[in-house]
């Protein structure tokens, strides 16, 4: 009868490191092309391992997104420059580079949905990921199913489902003799050059000069995922720590003077986990054009 030897720690990690391989290998390769839907948006995957990068384009070109490619912040943000990028997604240990500080930047002139990529345990990482401007996470390993519907859903929740998101210029309107256009937005009415905001029975909403300009960093960017940051730095920059609400509390005072039913907002919404978004359709004029675009 032969003896039954107890392995050792060595082969017990090498063992369990061949099945993680050929567990990512299984769940991550290409999927079938027999229809692809070409839905021509890019896709720009930050990620340092080559492995995992060239499995995660498979997947998406089998799904008929472009893909973009980078390793490191400094390729990643010339991809975002100087290419039109619909969604990204970061893994959050980008070798010698802190995926959530390329984040944060690009979050300052940029409205690119990012998903971010964590280790299982990163809970805090997901946390502050979602802070600085990321859309949404997943975690490592991951099911190619479950990183394709993450895309179709961000794209889908952000409003770029249908078509790239370019960093674009906000809505500013003037009139040939510079002054600033009006805004019609749920039946109210702004008129940035008098800080006025007329109600919908034509009064006064009484909103205060600070109000006034967040309600205008809102109108110039409608349907357009803002996160608490960059509502600061658009707001004057302001100085802020990892739990200041003075955001969340502008907003919350907004909402009182002009939302129908502030508890229930359908003009300024939550983004649960990133920002703000003004929802409604907002429309954009001179008092004298009688002509108007909707924004």
């Amino acid at each position: 009868m032969g003896v039954l030897c107890k392995p050792n720690s060595a082969t017990l990690e090498r063992n369990c490191i061949n099945l993680y391989e050929a567990h990512v290998t299984k769940v991550l390769a290409p999927v079938p092309r027999k229809r692809p839907v070409m839905t021509k948006q890019t896709i720009l995957v930050v990620e340092d391992d080559p492995k995992v990068r060239t499995l995660l384009r498979n997947v998406m070109e089998g799904e008929g997104y472009g893909v973009l490619e980078a390793d490191c912040a400094e390729d990643a943000l010339r991809a975002v420059r100087t290419s039109q990028v619909s969604l990204m997604t970061l893994d959050i240990h980008l070798g010698s580079d802190n995926g959530l500080e390329l984040a944060r930047v690009i979050r300052r002139d940029s409205q690119i949905p990012i998903i971010m990529v964590t280790g299982k345990d990163d809970i805090i990482d997901r946390v502050v990921g979602l802070e600085v401007g990321a859309d949404d996470y997943i975690t490592k390993p991951f099911h190619i199913r479950e990183v394709l519907a993450r895309i179709r859903s961000v794209l889908r929740r952000s409003g770029h489902g249908r078509q790239a998101c370019v960093p674009g210029e906000p809505v500013r309107a003037r009139a040939e003799d510079g002054t600033s256009a009006c805004f019609r937005f749920d039946g109210l009415t702004a008129v940035p050059d008098r800080f006025e905001l007329r109600d919908r029975d034509g009064t006064d909403c009484g909103l205060t000069s600070g109000d006034f300009k967040l309600l205008t960093i809102f109108l110039e960017r409608p349907k357009r995922v803002l996160s608490r940051d960059q509502l600061m730095d658009l707001n004057g920059g302001m100085e802020r720590g990892p739990l200041d609400r003075t955001i969340d509390n502008q907003v919350a005072r907004l909402r009182k003077k002009i939302e129908r039913n502030p508890s229930d907002p359908k003009i300024i919404k939550t983004v649960r986990g990133v920002g703000y978004t003004l929802a409604c359709d907002v429309q954009v004029f001179h008092p004298s054009d009688p002509s108007s675009k909707s924004a």
